[in-house]
């Protein structure tokens, strides 16, 4: 059966992808060439040139489009309660982040790798989804609900705790994600001044 024109290609892409995510996350992007990707893939190290024309270009696109499925994922409430939003937030955060766990510490420990030119653009994409949770949190506080002395740091610091569950949650645990996802709705109120009983 002749194989259909193009079906090559376009099962090798995403393989290759696939295969440089699991690899960067397992060893650090500094550590891998691009020998090893092809390997990991199966083709020769030359094939690779077809899909991206470096290594420094792959990590850039990896994290960009992970950033932008990030922000075209989520769904934001605007007219809603605040409350209702930030837990929306923080459930949507968790179980998008659970999801991705190699793309997710790709995304926060490779920014160093980029060169400052893709810095810049994923560094707005970060600045871009930070914004959502912070226009949350500036609602909250216009509406005497939340009480923070810098919107800005309380978003930085409830996303460090929001992205944190990836480096300790397991599947089969004393919690299931749903539990864990309850409890840091919770605790993200509570970091933003809005009292137990509520």
């Amino acid at each position: 059966m002749a194989r259909t024109i193009g079906s090559h290609s376009q099962s090798t892409g995403p393989k290759v992808r696939a295969a440089a995510t699991s690899l960067f996350a397992q060893k650090g992007y500094a550590a891998v060439s691009m020998r090893q990707i092809a390997a990991d893939v199966g083709v020769q190290v030359g094939a690779l040139y077809t899909y991206t024309s470096d290594k420094q270009t792959l990590l850039f696109d990896l994290m960009r489009d992970h950033m932008r499925e990030l922000l075209s994922a989520y769904e934001n409430f605007e007219d809603a309660d605040p409350v209702l939003r930030l837990q929306h937030f923080v459930g949507f955060h968790i179980q998008f982040h659970r999801d991705r766990p190699d793309a997710v510490f790709i995304a926060y420990m490779e920014l160093r790798n980029l060169t400052p030119e893709n810095f810049v653009v994923i560094e707005d994409l970060r600045k871009t989804y930070e914004l959502l949770l912070q226009e949350i949190i500036d609602d909250g506080v216009t509406k005497n609900i939340f009480h923070v002395a810098d919107s800005k740091i309380a978003t930085l610091a409830l996303l460090a705790m929001l992205t944190g569950v990836n480096t300790w949650f397991r599947e089969g645990g004393r919690l299931s994600l749903d539990d864990v996802e309850q409890q840091y709705q919770n605790m993200a109120l509570r970091a933003l001044g809005v009292p137990p009983e509520f």
